[in-house]
């Protein structure tokens, strides 16, 4: 899965040169936590949050009048406040890799920036979610199967001969390790939703030749 394809294609930028104010209406209007900074090709240059926004803005006890105030919202730019040092991803990249990078370094959001730097998109953990629903089949509802298999081959073929045997068609497979238990790994099988009588059958004789660790229905 790249990220060109789930990715928001039109992404809303700021300049330099943008004021905080601005910075923080766009923000709030497009339900952002943070904007790309740009020059004037579209390169990106920083990134702005709200919380750079919220730190650099003055403070409520504030003595200021409501002129001085905007005065002084309006002088302060996206470029005193934003970050140079982007972690951003490339349209080819996996949107594993992004997961990942959200993670590490704890943000929402990623840039996403062509082999020219070029803004092109923005990765965020909603669009991660969507991969995730998309991947597992879930909106078609029906059955998640976890197992713990040895790791070793054609340890899943046994499985899966099972459910054909039942006539089961399965939506998706999903795999992973455990750095503690490298002997085994854990896989969990959606497949489509079938009568209560046919689970219970199916479900069965899966505890009987395997290791299922659990089952569960899903209704969407």
């Amino acid at each position: 899965m790249l990220i060109k394809d789930w990715m928001s294609k039109t992404p809303v930028t700021a300049k330099a040169t943008t004021s905080i104010m601005k910075a923080a209406k766009l923000m709030k209007e497009n339900g952002f936590g943070r904007l790309p900074v740009v020059d004037d090709d579209g390169r990106l240059v920083g990134i702005v949050t709200d919380r750079d926004v919220k730190e650099a803005s003055p403070s409520k006890a504030t003595t200021l009048d409501m002129h001085e105030l905007y005065y002084l919202l309006s002088e302060i730019k996206v470029g005193d406040i934003m970050t140079k040092t982007v972690i951003s991803v490339s349209p080819d990249d996996t949107v594993e890799k992004a997961a990942v990078l959200m993670l590490r370094h704890n943000v929402g959001g990623m840039p996403v920036v062509d082999a020219k730097g070029l803004v092109v998109g923005v990765i965020t953990d909603s669009d991660i979610f969507k991969v995730l629903v998309s991947i597992t089949g879930v909106l078609s509802g029906g059955l998640q199967l976890a197992f713990e298999l040895p790791n070793v081959a054609g340890s899943l073929k046994t499985i899966l001969d099972d459910l054909k045997a039942h006539d089961v068609r399965i939506l998706s497979i999903l795999t992973n390790y455990d750095d503690d238990a490298p002997e085994t790994r854990k896989v969990y099988i959606r497949v489509r939703p079938m009568d209560d009588a046919k689970a219970q059958e199916v479900v069965a004789r899966l505890k009987a030749n395997h290791n299922l660790l659990y089952w569960a229905k899903d209704v969407m």
